[in-house]
């Protein structure tokens, strides 16, 4: 495992960018529980809310965390490889794909080399007694808390997490990037050569 990825921070550590929060608590959304009509739109989305805990890692850019110029704290989740793995078989089982070794490795290369837009992998690693098996994250599920709200459930718990040391935070943010970056056109540039 290797310690240059991450250190050890206290609980009372304010929150950065590339912080991982295990078990984090969350609101998201149940489509199942959508009431479309005759109902308020308010009210359409307070009955289609659910209580999650997630592993996530801190999103938002640190600057604008140590001067407190945002309110909402933005996270994705991530998960260990056997969790990836688990999920990655359900979907070629449900394309009726084949689920060998070989293409399961291969995956988890597009992803380690960025090619899987939505994904990012982060490095197994360990600092000062807290260690970390390799995850993806996961950009498709995006999650905003309160800053407020976030730093207390840490001071509340009183155990370290770790944090993502440079370049490592400012690569996952730019995977981050380059996925809400992309851009389609509708018609492609017509060729003049």
């Amino acid at each position: 495992m290797s310690e240059r990825w991450y250190q050890s921070v206290s609980a009372t550590e304010r929150i950065t960018q590339g912080d991982l929060i295990s078990e984090c608590p969350l609101v998201g959304w149940q489509s199942e529980r959508l009431q479309l009509e005759g109902v308020p739109g308010d009210e359409i989305l307070r009955g289609a809310t659910v209580a999650v805990r997630a592993d996530v890692v801190v999103m938002t850019q640190a600057c604008d965390l140590e001067h407190e110029k945002v309110d909402n704290v933005i996270l994705c989740p991530h998960t260990s490889l056997a969790q990836s793995r688990l999920a990655w078989e359900e979907q070629m089982a449900a394309m009726r794909e084949k689920i060998t070794e070989k293409r399961w490795q291969r995956w988890c290369d597009d992803v380690r080399q960025g090619f899987v837009w939505n994904l990012s992998m982060l490095n197994a690693g360990a600092a000062d007694g807290l260690a970390i098996e390799h995850r993806i994250v996961d950009f498709h599920a995006v999650y905003a808390v309160p800053r407020l709200f976030l730093e207390s459930v840490l001071i509340q718990r009183a155990v370290p997490r770790l944090r993502l040391l440079p370049p490592y935070r400012e690569h996952l943010s730019q995977a981050f990037a380059r996925f809400f970056m992309r851009v389609g056109l509708p018609t492609p540039i017509e060729r003049a050569w």
